[in-house]
């Protein structure tokens, strides 16, 4: 790993990452995510690369490096941070091992009720200032894109929180994700989103949490019984730069770019309700997984079992911001 991110740095610098700038050549930007390109995000970096190629004139080529092609998750901040790669669209639950754990407020379950409480938070002085953070760690935050809100999968139905007990359940790298799971009895298993097709094939893991999406994209469904529409977290996704490479852009082409981002930005948040719905209804069709979803009493457990995770995790990601997040939404922990 070490000689393949050196030799990555090596070829950036070759490549020219401030010589791109010169008039003859276009300013290349490799944005590298770990979804299928089918996915919402992946979808979503498409439109981008177009729209920013298109409104500079191509004066900027952007490449995109879909499911870890180039790097996988942990990889791939230490990438852009050493100017490996231009841009990148991290789950927000990635920037907590980089000390930046307010970014984990988004794993919080049930925090956010609905997508009009997400845009609270997304498109209000909390998310500026959230993205504001990054720039100590030398990264630029440019965007929040959706997948929206996950389910539960399993090679056993999932209708209480007691149906979780002692399962092996993947998780992203996040110590809310972590409480969550053993609140519910479950024990987590951080992997790699790459990695978990064959750990569940494998039998590894018995189980997720994802948007419909990307279980669908990632043909998870293949290899897991029981999907259960619960829910009960969201997952969610920061645009990033590597912020030399973009303070470094000529000033006309940033705004062509940050014209192509907002667009972009629309664009994705625009589709995800729409892929995820799409994508349960091709679960449904494939015919290989049980589809379950939570009725009032289930719901009910659910949040009884999850909700003292915001307690339990209130001084790690600061009580004030997670306060903040109640009153912008109108959330009640109180509220069954």
């Amino acid at each position: 790993m070490k000689y393949r991110m050196m030799w990555a740095v090596f070829t950036a610098l070759a490549l020219g990452v401030p010589s791109c700038l010169a008039a003859a050549d276009p300013i290349v930007i490799r944005f590298s995510h770990v979804v299928a390109a089918d996915a919402p995000k992946g979808k979503a970096a498409e439109f981008f690369r177009d729209r920013a190629e298109t409104l500079t004139g191509g004066r900027v080529r952007v490449e995109v490096h879909p499911n870890s092609q180039l790097y996988k998750d942990r990889e791939e901040l230490e990438a852009l941070q050493l100017g490996a790669v231009q841009m990148l669209a991290p789950s927000l639950a990635k920037f907590g091992p980089l000390g930046l754990r307010e970014f984990e407020v988004f794993d919080l379950p049930y925090i956010f009720a609905d997508d009009k409480a997400l845009k609270q938070v997304t498109n209000g002085p909390i998310g500026r200032r959230l993205l504001a953070s990054l720039e100590g760690r030398g990264i630029k935050g440019l965007a929040y894109w959706d997948n929206g809100f996950k389910s539960f999968s399993g090679n056993a139905p999932i209708r209480h929180p007691d149906d979780l007990r002692g399962k092996r359940m993947r998780i992203q790298a996040s110590k809310v994700l972590e409480t969550q799971m053993l609140a519910l009895g479950a024990v987590p298993h951080m992997m790699a989103f790459s990695d978990v097709y064959g750990a569940l094939r494998a039998g590894v893991v018995d189980g997720t949490e994802n948007p419909h999406s990307n279980l669908y994209t990632q043909r998870m469904h293949e290899v897991q019984k029981h999907l259960t529409v619960s829910d009960h977290g969201y997952l969610g996704y920061a645009v990033i730069t590597n912020k030399k490479f973009w303070d470094g852009l000529p000033r006309g082409v940033r705004r062509q770019l940050e014209q192509a981002m907002r667009e972009a930005s629309d664009y994705a948040n625009r589709i995800a309700r729409e892929e995820n719905e799409r994508a349960l209804d091709a679960v449904r069709a494939a015919g290989t997984t049980e589809i379950h979803v939570l009725d009032e009493a289930g719901r009910a457990a659910f949040r009884a079992a999850l909700l003292p995770v915001h307690q339990a995790m209130a001084e790690r990601i600061g009580p004030e911001l997670i306060r903040a997040i109640y009153d912008a939404t109108g959330f009640d922990p109180q509220q069954p």
